[in-house]
């Protein structure tokens, strides 16, 4: 049926954003915690750490997961992790696996761990936060930090006034959630959230960013998109800008819309991939001129997260091998 958007997809988005903006979304969702952190020194993404301890393959419903080391401003410990997912839907294991985790990587690195969770799933009543066992006098657990975003449900007023991207991102999640694959609902949500998006006076990274947020996670099918990109169009010209340009449109769209005809996960990742090294030849090609052998076979075997970091840096690189490193 045309009035049929295609399944959300959580992941890429919420792992994005948490690249472009940990900061933002530790002073979002945990407020409290953000004010310990050092922020005078960077946090360090350690997400290739993940996979060799068994991060790799995610459990249906976890659509994120980042390992970031940073400093505290008391001085009590040199660095601490943390892991951190986003959980959209129901499960019983997650506090079991969160202590499994936590362990798993204090015991490699023999530093403090702090695990945190963003619930998103669509049941209220799920609030874990802790997993304990206790027998003959031995005590085995954990409790850690939660955030529930069905919480900022009903503060639409605070989400569209507040000038954290995550705030943006919550209504995004929010939106896509209630319009329970209503292609014509979904329509008028991502264009209101778009036209938002453009009153925070944010920069190009991120309003480009988080363009990519709502065109993954708010797909729509492809009639409701054409015209969701002429009215973008429009209202670039009549505001005199243009931040996103037709080849970064053509990304946006393949990239799901590839996955989706492969109809399995590893199609969508995959044909995002792709999509995002074409595009990414393409601006380089235009930028520095015809590319080399070896930057060619880079783009071919990048992970999709590191052409997403060239991307960024070709922002404000002055040359080829500024890109690169």
């Amino acid at each position: 049926m045309p009035n049929i958007a295609p399944p959300a997809r959580f992941d890429l988005p919420w792992k994005r954003a948490l690249t472009h903006a940990f900061r933002a979304f530790m002073a979002f969702f945990f407020a409290e915690l953000c004010i310990q952190i050092d922020w005078s020194k960077r946090p360090r993404l350690r997400d290739k750490e993940l996979a060799s301890i068994g991060f790799g393959d995610a459990p249906d419903g976890m659509v994120a997961d980042k390992l970031v080391e940073v400093c505290l401003r008391d001085g009590s410990v040199q660095w601490v992790l943390i892991p951190v997912e986003v959980q959209a839907q129901r499960d019983a294991s997650l506090a079991r696996r969160v202590l499994d985790y936590n362990y798993r990587i204090f015991k490699e690195y023999a530093r403090p761990v702090a695990s945190l969770v963003l619930l998103a799933d669509d049941d209220p009543g799920w609030q874990p936060h802790a997993f304990h066992n206790q027998i003959l006098g031995t005590v085995m657990g954990i409790s850690f930090a939660t955030a529930k975003l069905l919480d900022y449900a009903d503060r639409t007023d605070a989400l569209l006034a507040s000038h954290n991207p995550f705030a943006w991102i919550t209504l995004a999640h929010l939106r896509t959630q209630q319009a329970r694959h209503d292609a014509d609902q979904l329509y008028v949500a991502k264009w209101q959230l778009t036209k938002l998006l453009y009153r925070h006076g944010w920069s190009k990274r991120r309003i480009i960013v988080l363009f990519n947020v709502i065109n993954w996670m708010m797909a729509l099918p492809a009639t409701h998109q054409d015209r969701y990109w002429q009215a973008v169009l429009q209202m670039e010209k009549e505001r005199k800008m243009e931040w996103i340009t037709p080849l970064e449109q053509s990304f946006m769209d393949k990239g799901w819309q590839k996955g989706l005809e492969k109809g399995l996960e590893k199609g969508i990742l995959q044909g995002r991939k792709e999509g995002a090294a074409a595009l990414l030849e393409r601006l380089l090609t235009q930028r520095f001129g015809p590319l080399p052998q070896t930057a060619r076979k880079k783009l071919a075997k990048a992970s999709a997260e590191q052409l997403t970091a060239w991307s960024d840096a070709l922002m404000e690189a002055q040359s080829l091998k500024q890109v690169f490193e």
